[in-house]
């Protein structure tokens, strides 16, 4: 397994996101393919552009398997403080973009506001790891853009405002995300078997595949990963962008 750098885990305190390479074997990232294909298969993309499945796992999944073997939990725990465990996700987001859709995102958004959980309170988590089956070591090949460093300023935003404010998407542009400076977004890359991990309140959004209908489809699985007690401890997290991570 590969050891988390100190640059890494400054990198995503500062920019929210670091991709990590060569995390899953070739054959790691076939199995995940061939689990990928067959679930294709009996709910089938209508067409082109982004295709999404959400398998939960319930009695046991593949993909709980693959994320398993791959270690992707002890990974993601070496971002976290010392006194904290990454929780066994209970379903994935299977994220596919069948080209060519030349798409380019208007905006972001962040995860587990629509809906949210059934006491009302958002679906809200620690962070998110991307397992990438497929390269996204070009440009416009499906790649999620990020907003690097939006995580503070969300953060920020929560703290002024309070954790609740999570819930009020009114005063949220389009996506939802919050009325907050941006910078300019950048299209994540590398190669298949690495996998991305980024923090719950960064700002992204899935981009386009401007390639043939005879390319690659783009194939991510993401996990969302919440760390111990994360759901006691929701309001503090995301006021508090930086809580659950080593410093």
């Amino acid at each position: 397994m590969p050891e988390i750098t100190e640059g890494q885990r400054a990198q995503f305190r500062e920019q929210g996101y670091v991709v990590v390479p060569a995390v899953l074997t070739d054959d790691e990232v076939a199995v995940g393919r061939q689990v990928v294909a067959r679930m294709l298969e009996c709910e089938p993309p209508t067409g082109v552009g982004a295709h999404f499945l959400w398998p939960r796992f319930e009695g046991g999944h593949p993909l709980l398997e693959l994320y398993r073997s791959a270690g992707i939990a002890e990974l993601a725990g070496q971002f976290l403080r010392a006194d904290l465990d990454v929780q066994e996700p209970d379903f994935a987001q299977v994220a596919t973009t069948i080209p060519p859709w030349p798409h380019r995102p208007g905006g972001p958004h962040v995860d587990g506001l629509t809906p949210g959980l059934d006491d009302g309170s958002p679906a809200t988590f620690t962070m998110l790891a991307g397992l990438w089956l497929t390269g996204h070591d070009e440009l416009d090949r499906g790649n999620l853009y990020v907003w690097p460093g939006t995580h503070l300023g969300f953060g920020a935003y929560l703290a002024e405002r309070g954790a609740d404010a999570l819930n009020r998407l009114d005063e949220m542009n389009v996506g939802p995300y919050p009325d907050i400076p941006l910078g300019d977004p950048i299209q994540v890359t590398g190669s298949a078997g690495s996998v991305l991990f980024a923090h719950y309140l960064l700002a992204h959004n899935i981009g386009g595949h401007s390639g043939t209908a005879d390319d690659v489809r783009r194939e991510t699985l993401y996990y969302r990963l919440q760390a111990t007690n994360h759901r006691t401890h929701w309001r503090a997290a995301v006021t508090n962008p930086l809580l659950e991570f080593r410093s």
